[in-house]
């Protein structure tokens, strides 16, 4: 189970946003490269970056903000936001991004979503945000007609790493985790799934490591962070513990 800490980039900035609003923007750091170098120094294994503006274009859009944070760290970072064709993911991954995640092309061009799989083995996501079950697109903007479960099951063998499950109504308002619905989901499918949106407290790691959440390859933590809600090296030694358990 890894926890990610999430940073989230509007105009440059490391920003949290409440149901996935623009104009419900918190700025939280001016600098996301020194916002990556304290998640890293805390101990965390693995950044979650999402370029909101990108999501919104549909093309990069916070590219230097991102490209300061791999110079500034060395865990490996996964990317989401305007990433819509195979050769910005082909760029993405040359830079150094570990695992770009596609979430509007996935609805849209579910082709380029196995082709970049196919391409790059082991780096490719899936990220299904769903409001009220149904997945929403350009940056959360446009609800399609399906649901996530029909999305994620196109991919089953397409070799994508992860699908990151984000539940809309909870994101950035610190309600906990839907895993009710996220470990619904990952019992359905061979994709590891990545919970995402809400997530509040320790109680939220706590749950992550019940017997029933064991499907689950890790969760998103955002706002709870930043608030200082959550404390990482409690929720750190947790999820260490456990593993040496296991």
């Amino acid at each position: 189970m890894i926890l990610f800490p999430a940073v989230d980039l509007k105009s440059g900035q490391c920003v949290r946003l409440e149901q996935g609003d623009m104009a419900r923007a918190t700025v939280f750091n001016l600098d996301p490269a020194a916002q990556a170098r304290s998640f890293a120094e805390q101990g965390f294994e693995y950044l979650h970056v999402v370029d909101l503006d990108g999501a919104f274009a549909g093309k990069p859009m916070n590219a230097l903000a991102v490209e300061a944070m791999l110079k500034t760290v060395t865990m490996p970072v996964q990317l989401g936001g305007g990433i819509r064709d195979l050769k910005t993911v082909g760029a993405w991954l040359d830079k150094g991004i570990a695992r770009v995640i596609i979430g509007t092309a996935a609805v849209r061009d579910p082709e380029l979503v196995k082709s970049a799989a196919k391409k790059f083995p082991g780096r490719v996501a899936v990220g299904l945000d769903a409001r009220d079950g149904k997945v929403a697109v350009e940056g959360w903007a446009e609800t399609s007609q399906v649901t996530a479960l029909e999305i994620a099951q196109r991919f089953e063998d397409a070799g994508v790493a992860a699908i990151i499950f984000t539940d809309i109504a909870r994101d950035g308002l610190l309600k906990g985790l839907n895993l009710d619905a996220t470990i619904a989901l990952a019992e359905r499918i061979s994709i590891p799934v990545i919970a995402s949106g809400g997530f509040a407290s320790i109680d939220d790691v706590k749950a992550l490591l019940e017997p029933r959440a064991k499907k689950l390859a890790g969760a998103i933590a955002g706002r709870a962070l930043y608030d200082g809600r959550l404390d990482p090296t409690a929720a750190l030694t947790l999820i260490r513990n456990a593993r040496a358990a296991a």
